[in-house]
């Protein structure tokens, strides 16, 4: 569990410096250049990353339940991560009407992911990491509403109607894929048990 732990809040942090100290995150771009705050990110973001899915793994089965979700949330999980997959696809494509819509569909994305799997997993370690990974989700939607008043960031501007297309097929697509073989490839567990 202390893997986990750690990992979350190397991923995490990473993630909200820019919530939290921005001066910080300025400082070294202002003195190192963007390049080489962008090198620190993603270097420190893989090693959160890492640390979470292998602390993760270890701690699976260490760790009880704290709720036994009902079968039917499971099932709803299943239909909320087909919603996640194709507002991420809608947020790293030219903007539709899907991502000016939804403002920010990266970051709903993760809160629709995290919270699926709040529903379906009632393990400390899963209520750990998607809980904490919901909580930063809404911080930063706050963090990125400021941002927008302040004029700091721009919300998508509507592209093509075609791009929404793409999205829904790159989402299920991507959907497929997990709920078939990868979601069991890397987190080793089938998000569907058929027997």
């Amino acid at each position: 569990m202390a893997i986990l732990l750690l990992g979350i809040i190397i991923f995490l942090g990473m993630h909200l410096i820019r919530v939290v100290a921005p001066g910080f995150r300025a400082g070294i771009i202002e003195s190192r250049g963007k390049g080489t705050w962008m090198g620190l990110y993603t270097i420190v973001s893989l090693v959160g990353v890492c640390l979470s899915i292998y602390g993760f793994g270890q701690a699976r089965g260490e760790t009880g339940m704290l709720y036994n979700p009902p079968e039917f949330l499971r099932h709803i999980a299943l239909l909320l991560m087909l919603i996640a997959f194709i507002v991420l696809a809608a947020g790293f494509l030219p903007a539709g009407r899907i991502a000016v819509a939804l403002k920010h569909p990266q970051v709903l994305s993760i809160k629709i992911w995290a919270l699926a799997h709040l529903l379906a997993n009632g393990e400390t370690s899963s209520v750990l990491l998607f809980g904490s990974f919901l909580a930063w989700a809404v911080i930063l939607r706050i963090s990125l509403k400021r941002r927008e008043r302040a004029g700091e960031k721009v919300l998508p501007v509507f592209k093509s109607g075609r791009n929404d297309v793409l999205a829904v097929l790159t989402g299920l697509a991507a959907y497929v894929l997990f709920v078939w073989k990868l979601h069991e490839l890397v987190i080793g567990v089938p998000p569907v048990v058929i027997g």
